[in-house]
């Protein structure tokens, strides 16, 4: 029988306190939950999304085609994260632009919408926000906590800001903090953004219109670093875009305007596509919090000191392409758990997607993860 997703609101009248010292004083959480909350609450599964995802994990939209959760290969009935085993709940963040308070939304104190006045989130005020949304729910320990990418980050700060209310963790494809590298990446796409003359400092929505070039940028960009090299050589090369206007393409325009090889095509779809339903404000809200995050500066650095108050157990996954979280970042980790003598398991996984494969179909991958959630069904009460 398929899954049905229904999407739910919970509004919150109590200012959130955020980590810069501003306050979100008043706002709403669009959640979705799957399969059953047993009698003692103690099979509740959080997913974290990523960038660009939502609180629609699995399933689909009743009477709407194609509308598949961002995770739906991985969690729902029989499959490895069993819905008919575990409560599942996905969360869209605050400051996100799918359900829940964001920039698009109207500020309660200036009546006018909040544009580039929402304010900073972090990692931590997320995870935060998600722990209020669960005591509504009557949900005082997570069975586990799962994401990637960015998710992942939520995961492990989870195990960090509350670690008596966590018994697993599920970290893949992620980091203890961005890279350099990583950072550079986001300011390119951000100044690609705020730069659009449709920007308007953040405050675009009140002149009608979307700064849609800066967004596609910035998803072009965003998405060359989630695949790998082997990814795109095979899938794309070296070919010509094939057909322009139902006439086939044997040679070269030589133009630099023009679309040529099937690649830019891609890129142009995608970053099209992209810019037709995500908000650019969020945008710039998301990409700071992955830059901010990093449990290890308030320690000196150093890792194993901040994830000592860690009590969760771990399951890692990193993916051998992945050079925008590569698996060396995985391992950090896993030696600091190590060094704190937590009980870690890691699979790197050999597959050639890149930092995308987290997203995808492996049957070595989903194994692990089923392998690890049967493990913590036998725990249920």
């Amino acid at each position: 029988m398929p899954l049905i997703a229904q999407s739910q609101s919970m509004h919150f009248a109590e200012a959130l306190a955020l980590t810069s010292g501003a306050v979100l004083r008043e706002y709403d959480l669009a959640f979705e939950t799957y399969g059953e909350l047993n009698a003692d609450k103690s099979n509740a599964v959080l997913v974290c999304h990523a960038l660009n995802a939502s609180h629609h994990v699995a399933g689909s939209y009743a009477g709407k085609p194609k509308s598949e959760g961002w995770w739906d290969n991985m969690i729902g009935p029989g499959k490895s994260v069993d819905t008919n085993r575990f409560f599942v709940i996905g969360i869209n963040n605050p400051g996100s632009c799918f359900g829940s308070t964001g920039p698009m939304h109207v500020n309660p104190d200036t009546g006018q919408v909040y544009g580039a006045d929402f304010p900073v989130m972090t990692v931590e005020d997320w995870v935060n926000a998600q722990a209020l949304l669960l005591e509504r729910l009557g949900i005082t320990q997570l069975a586990a906590v799962m994401g990637g990418s960015l998710g992942g980050m939520q995961a492990l700060s989870w195990t960090l800001q509350y670690p008596e209310r966590v018994r697993h963790a599920v970290v893949v494809a992620s980091a203890p903090n961005l890279t350099a590298e990583n950072i550079a990446f986001n300011e390119v796409a951000r100044r690609a953004i705020v730069t659009d003359p449709d920007f308007h400092g953040g405050n675009f929505y009140q002149h009608g219109v979307v700064p849609k070039r800066g967004l596609r940028i910035a998803r072009m960009i965003g998405h060359i670093t989630y695949l790998s090299d082997d990814v795109m050589n095979a899938k794309f090369g070296r070919a010509l875009r094939e057909v322009v206007d139902g006439v086939a393409r044997e040679d070269y325009h030589y133009s630099t305007q023009e679309v040529e090889f099937q690649i830019e095509s891609y890129l142009r779809y995608q970053g099209d596509k992209f810019s037709d339903y995500f908000d650019a404000n969020t945008y710039l809200l998301i990409t700071r919090a992955l830059d901010y995050f990093d449990p290890a500066r308030a320690h000196g650095g150093k890792l194993a000191q901040a994830l000592a108050v860690a009590r969760a157990r771990f399951l890692l996954v990193s993916f051998s392409t992945d050079w925008r979280f590569a698996p060396a970042r995985s391992r950090e980790l896993v030696h600091a758990l190590l060094e704190n003598r937590r009980d870690v398991s890691y699979a790197e996984i050999d597959a050639p997607h890149g930092h995308d494969a987290f997203l995808l179909d492996d049957a070595r991958y989903t194994s692990v993860v089923r392998s690890c959630f049967d493990g913590i069904a036998k725990e249920l009460t």
